[in-house]
């Protein structure tokens, strides 16, 4: 089952995105390499079958997304109109 010390995967999930993104991916494919690589954890690492492990692997790769989404919003500040 999903432990809490298993949410450390997120950062990682985040990282190998940003090493795919320096090497020529194009920003709008990066959520789906985070879902991917959240699917390949949640399947392989930390689930003890393959339900459970889709489950928790699309909900680590959609954190993942909406993080890293999230901080480049901060970020990146919206222009006021």
């Amino acid at each position: 089952m999903f432990e809490i010390y298993n949410v450390a995967v997120i950062p990682l999930i985040i990282g190998i995105v940003e090493l795919f993104k320096r090497g020529g991916l194009p920003a709008k494919y990066a959520p789906f390499v985070s879902v991917f690589f959240g699917l390949l954890f949640g399947i392989f690492y930390i689930a003890s079958n393959i339900k459970e492990g889709i489950v928790v692997g699309l909900m680590i790769g959609l954190s993942a997304t909406g993080l890293y989404s999230g901080t480049k919003n901060v970020i990146n500040k919206p222009e006021e109109k």
